[in-house]
């Protein structure tokens, strides 16, 4: 229905204004011209214009000169009217040759000051007015190596006489028209002034508008978007603008008078040859389903084929093609009409605006066509209007397009990043179940004590092992990251037992390197604080482990300090110091960059993604807080970082306490734990671990056995996968639940904790494993739900 009142709109505006274009110019005075004189002494000519319309005298092959006496009687001719179109003595005139028309002009005693409206004719001319030079249009001569041709429309002051003596010298050997075509007009000059200028500013805006609208579209296709629609369209514009001040007043001869008439014909036919082209160039592009390729390239070859002769021949040549290829744009016009009209039907973008532009397009070339061969008048301002109205219009096209295009872009884009999320999501599951089968049994063989060869390829085994599922890990909070789906969570944390964790478990690592790593923790902190812990601890890992890993000799230190406390938050500077290769000043900020380290050799000597210190820095920029470095090349580094924190009323742990939770008893002795689990791999890890820890162990290979297997009491815990064939570990919790079960479900996923903690908690399961697990961390979790 908008679209409908879109359309009606503008043929609303086409069959208002085509009244006022097709009701030809009327004299506005009924008095002609006869036998040579034109008498107005009854005309008001401060009311109204005259046209110099009528029979004028005429010396067919006479350029007369003022004062010059002709023998023979004169002939009468029709002015305006082209020299193919008069017969003198029954013969009708060629377009080619010289001539004179003469006009006494009667004026009223009571009268303004008068001016005449000169307008250009085929192709050069002279005016005399009352014996005086008045007005000219190049060189009109008897021959044509010395006539000169020019087009220009001007206005003429008249002398402020009663009566006034016309001379008139026409000369054409150029063109394929010869003789007068458009009226002349006598009026008040002001008046008449006032409309040359007013018709002239109207060409200059509208070839401003053009040139600068087509330079905008140009620039947008060179700097942005690489549619070929808006080059079409920039370029047509561009070529277009010159026919505003190349046609109709000439502005630009008015402007340039120097200007070559052989260079200026010829720009005037090739931008209506290249438009036309370019314009359907530009449609074919819009609309490629609708447009017909074998017509649009008919059009084409056959505006490069007339551009061709026009560059090559001359213009009594190419001028000749005129008519035809004025019926050839027809045609376009028309089987563009039939574009959009196609287009709005299966709702293309834009299309309503399209077919618009059309109409009022059709209606523009109509005026001007028509007028061109004084079937009617020409109304310049709904010329504007109407270019004005195309332009604007077709702009929207292809905003809409843009916006369409740009729309469709950010659509696929985001079903791109959902794909790869999903992609990444599906391969870390699958790479992490494999990994916890080969951390499981080195975990296992590792506790079998091995030999002195076994034990050390097992721990390379390990650490390979561990080392892929770090990088498994990176890229997928990475992914998280980007897609903007990384929550924190505002919990009571234990800052300095999260630092003992972290370099207890790189120790190793340093013990390997023959490397110190250090602890140092603020006596002052004596109260957990509120933040994320898994981000926090995520963070000075990343730290940690890359001190470690570039550093050679000397030592890492961690160093966790209060700046500011309050009685409500506290302020901590978190720094890791290392005594490695250090990075040149250069590429300081290049290694917080994706896939990034200070140089290739150092990705190749250290391995690694490159993504620690960018999801680093990333996670920290999340909470506002700037990740800061000094360092300098052989000397070593300082990453460090400030952040409020807001005080929880729990204490933290004390030494003893946290020695006491690392050597806890982690026996499983005669606890009887249903594993759920589809796959025998996974099975027969956690069973082993589960045995050799004293534990009674029966297993399910899904959800419906699981249910079958569990009575009240039988079981003090289930450990359940929540990715199995018949029935998951989410569906059998629930009906678990449902029969007032309360035994601690423990879910065991490849998947991140993030992406199925909304659902194991609405399932009703009691904690989460993610696999591949450590033993130790798998046996503080039941430990801790066993107590």
């Amino acid at each position: 229905m908008k679209d409908v009142r879109w359309i009606m709109l503008v043929a609303l505006f086409i069959g208002g204004c085509l009244p006022a274009c097709l009701a030809k110019d009327e004299p506005l005075t009924a008095v002609t011209a006869h036998q040579g004189v034109l008498d107005l002494r009854s005309v008001d000519l401060q009311e109204q214009m005259a046209p110099l319309i009528g029979d004028w005298q005429f010396y067919w092959h006479r350029l007369l000169q003022p004062g010059d006496t002709v023998s023979a009687g004169p002939d009468y001719a029709p002015y305006p009217s082209l020299w193919n179109k008069v017969k003198l003595h029954g013969q009708t005139l060629p377009v080619e040759g010289y001539a004179t028309y003469s006009l006494t002009i009667l004026l009223p005693k009571k009268r303004p000051h008068l001016a005449m409206l000169m307008t250009d004719v085929y192709c050069s001319y002279r005016l005399f007015i009352n014996d005086s030079l008045l007005s000219s249009n190049g060189k009109p001569d008897t021959a044509r190596q010395t006539a000169v041709p020019f087009w220009c429309t001007q206005t003429v002051n008249l002398p402020d006489t009663d009566t006034l003596h016309l001379l008139l010298q026409v000369a054409n050997f150029w063109h394929t028209k010869g003789g007068p075509y458009k009226k002349l007009y006598i009026g008040e000059s002001s008046k008449l002034t006032l409309n040359l200028q007013r018709d002239r500013t109207y060409d200059v805006l509208l070839a401003g508008c053009l040139f600068m609208g087509g330079l905008f579209f140009f620039g947008f296709y060179a700097f942005g978007s690489r549619d070929k629609a808006i080059l079409y369209f920039s370029l047509f514009c561009i070529v277009y603008s010159y026919r505003m001040v190349g046609t109709g007043v000439y502005v630009l001869h008015a402007v340039f008078p120097n200007l070559s008439w052989f260079v200026t014909i010829r720009l005037e036919y090739l931008t209506l040859t290249l438009g036309v082209a370019l314009f359907s160039r530009y449609f074919q592009s819009v609309y490629p389903k609708d447009a017909k390729r074998f017509i649009v390239n008919a059009v084409v070859y056959i505006c490069l084929f007339y551009s061709l002769v026009i560059l090559v021949m001359p213009p009594r040549i190419f001028t000749k093609g005129i008519m035809p290829f004025l019926g050839v744009m027809f045609f376009y016009i028309a089987f563009a009409l039939f574009i959009c009209i196609r287009a709005v039907k299966f709702k293309r973008v834009g299309a309503v605006f399209a077919l618009m532009s059309c109409g009022v397009m059709l209606l523009v070339f109509l005026i001007i066509n028509l007028n061109y061969f004084q079937v009617v008048g020409t109304e310049k301002w709904i010329v504007f209007i109407g270019y004005v109205l195309f332009f604007f219009l077709q702009s929207l096209v292809l905003s809409h397009r843009f916006a369409y295009t740009l729309r469709k872009a950010a659509d696929e884009a985001q079903q791109g990043l959902k794909t790869k999320t999903e992609f990444l999501s599906t391969m870390s599951h699958e790479i992490r179940t494999p990994l916890n089968v080969v951390i499981g049994m080195a975990h296992l063989l590792l506790r079998n004590t091995p030999r002195r060869d076994q034990e050390k390829n097992l721990n390379v085994l390990l650490f390979s092992a561990n080392n892929l599922l770090s990088i498994v890990n990176d890229i997928l909070d990475y992914n998280k990251i980007e897609a903007g789906k990384i929550n924190f969570e505002m919990i009571p944390m234990d800052i300095a037992s999260i630092a003992q964790h972290i370099t207890g478990g790189l120790s190793s690592k340093a013990v390997e390197k023959n490397i110190i790593l250090n602890t140092v923790i603020d006596s002052r902190i004596t109260h957990k604080i509120i933040g994320d812990p898994t981000r926090t601890s995520q963070v000075i890992f990343n730290l940690v482990h890359n001190a470690i890993k570039f550093t050679e000799q000397g030592s890492v230190q961690l160093s966790i300090l209060a700046e500011k406390i309050t009685d409500d938050k506290i302020t901590l500077t978190i720094e890791v110091t290392d005594t490695g290769i250090g990075i040149e000043p250069e590429k300081q900020q290049l290694i917080f960059d994706r896939f990034t380290q200070a140089d290739s050799s150092t990705s190749r000597s250290y391995g690694g993604t490159g993504l620690g210190l960018a999801i680093t820095k990333r996670i920290l920029e999340l909470q506002d807080v700037v990740l800061n470095l000094r360092s300098e090349p052989g000397k070593g580094s300082v990453f460090y970082f400030s952040q409020n924190f807001a005080l929880s009323n729990e204490p933290v742990a004390t030494g003893e306490e946290y020695k006491k939770d690392l050597v806890s008893d982690k026996q499983l002795q005669g606890v009887h734990i249903l594993v759920v689990e589809d796959n025998p791999f996974n099975i027969m890890v956690a069973q082993s671990l589960l045995e050799r820890s004293g534990a009674i162990v029966e297993v399910a290979n899904n959800g419906k056995e699981a249910l079958e297997k569990i009575q009240p009491g039988k079981y003090r815990l289930v450990l359940m996968d929540l990715n199995m064939p018949v029935m998951d570990g989410f569906e059998a919790t629930r009906h678990l639940r449902a029969r007032g079960i309360t035994l601690p479900v423990i879910a065991l996923t490849a998947s991140l904790p993030a992406e199925v903690e909304k659902d194991v908690q609405s399932a009703g399961l009691t904690d989460i494993v993610v696999k591949p697990f450590n033993p130790d961390e798998l046996f503080r979790v039941l430990l801790n739900h066993l107590k």
